[in-house]
């Protein structure tokens, strides 16, 4: 994934989205930008709502030839057949994850700013590890720092992703040493999430 001559973009669906129009909306992304793996992250742990949501968006993933995983549920993922799942406690759930799901699937593991976590994590079984936030004052305030991501890529062969608070500024400093950036409110919250999208990628170089 590395020898990528630019990062790739993984996409991650909005906090809520409308059933009846998200699919188009990213229909219409998927296909008009580059999109290495989706991930669903709505802020809702209700299972029949995810499970409504990842039925509304797995067939527009799959057409694109996109990988879907979903935040946190181990369970979900194989219950509806989804590609993997993203883990938001670190290290901690990642073995068991992987011993759920099985060798083919993707697990990711969000590690805030630590490089322990992130180390663990890759030990663990995990097929990508994420920092973040490297902007703005989401969460507690702190920010995963350049020297983290320029650490990992030089040292760590597990692929690293870079999400919370993705900027033109911050593709254009970080894409030396990320693989990924997860990016989702970013293009949502804007009216032409498409052309977002595009002007964020074309940071990368």
């Amino acid at each position: 994934m590395a020898d990528q001559d630019h990062p790739q973009i993984y996409l991650v669906t909005p906090p809520d989205f409308d059933l009846s129009s998200f699919p188009a909306q990213l229909e219409t992304v998927l296909q008009g930008a580059e999109i290495a793996c989706l991930r669903l992250s709505l802020a809702t742990h209700d299972e029949d709502r995810l499970t409504r949501a990842a039925d509304a968006i797995r067939d527009v993933a799959h057409r694109a030839d996109v990988a879907l995983v979903i935040d946190t549920h181990v369970v979900l993922a194989k219950r509806l057949g989804l590609d993997g799942v993203h883990l938001l406690d670190g290290a901690r759930t990642v073995r068991h994850a992987r011993k759920e799901l099985g060798p083919d699937a993707i697990v990711g593991a969000y590690c805030g700013q630590s490089r322990h976590d992130g180390m663990n994590a890759g030990e663990g079984g995990a097929d990508y590890v994420s920092f973040g936030p490297v902007s703005g004052s989401l969460g507690d305030g702190e920010l995963a720092e350049d020297n983290l991501f320029d650490w990992w890529s030089k040292v760590i062969e597990v692929p690293v992703v870079a999400e919370g608070g993705i900027t033109v500024k911050r593709v254009a400093e970080l894409s030396p040493m990320t693989d990924f950036f997860a990016i989702g409110e970013e293009i949502w919250a804007t009216e032409d999430p498409l052309a977002t999208l595009n002007s964020l990628v074309k940071a990368m170089s």
